[in-house]
């Protein structure tokens, strides 16, 4: 079974609620090989959506780079920033946001949600199943079994709501588990969690070695 988690609260928080619970931080800030599950991280070779020709090192570069404000149009350099940094394009630089454009040189903006569809989601499933097969596969084995808690910042998995960022985790989880947007299934709520001392510290991941 596979939990969505907000990385911002207390580890002690999420273990009194799931015990026996492995806890993996997916984040961009995660300290073992699970960074490399980060939108942000650098893998290289990611085919840009609709844009032949054009690759870009993270799934984040590429969700940015394709970003059209009031005052900035497409921007392809992103898709060469490999640090992890730098990759947010903002209101306050650059005006209103108009909507992702549909391929570098294509005519057509996607409203938000449309680009989450035809831009985002894609983009992150080439990455689970070129990039990190082996971690996925690693992930989908073990929850089998036990219960992994997926750390990240946003807990959105409402693919519809755009009042909230979209959380890569939850992608994770749909892809491990065959559920939408990656599956025919409807997700289903985790059952409640009855609470008790026993603590098992999070291992599961502790040991791997960074796929290469």
């Amino acid at each position: 079974m596979i939990i969505i988690e907000s990385k911002r609260k207390k580890p002690e928080t999420i273990r009194k609620k799931y015990p026996d619970a492995i806890l993996a931080d997916v984040t961009s800030g995660a300290k073992d090989g699970l960074v490399k599950l980060s939108p942000f991280y650098p893998h290289g070779g990611i085919p840009v959506p609709f844009s032949e020709g054009y690759t870009a090192t993270c799934v984040e570069a590429i969700w940015q780079g394709l970003k059209v404000f009031e005052g900035a149009d497409v921007d392809v350099a992103l898709f060469e920033n490999d640090t992890m940094k730098g990759l947010k394009r903002t209101v306050r630089r650059f005006g209103k946001p108009l909507g992702h454009r549909k391929g570098v040189n294509g005519t057509e903006l996607l409203s938000y949600i449309e680009a989450r569809k035809q831009i985002y989601i894609p983009t992150y499933r080439w990455v689970l199943e070129n990039k990190v097969k082996a971690i996925m596969d690693r992930l989908k084995e073990a929850s089998q079994t036990k219960t992994i808690v997926l750390l990240d910042y946003d807990t959105n998995a409402d693919v519809e709501n755009a009042k909230k960022p979209l959380s890569h985790a939850s992608l994770i989880k749909a892809y491990v588990e065959g559920i939408y947007p990656y599956g025919e299934k409807a997700p289903q709520k985790a059952p409640k969690k009855k609470r008790t001392k026993k603590i098992i510290e999070p291992t599961l991941f502790d040991d791997y070695e960074q796929e290469k």
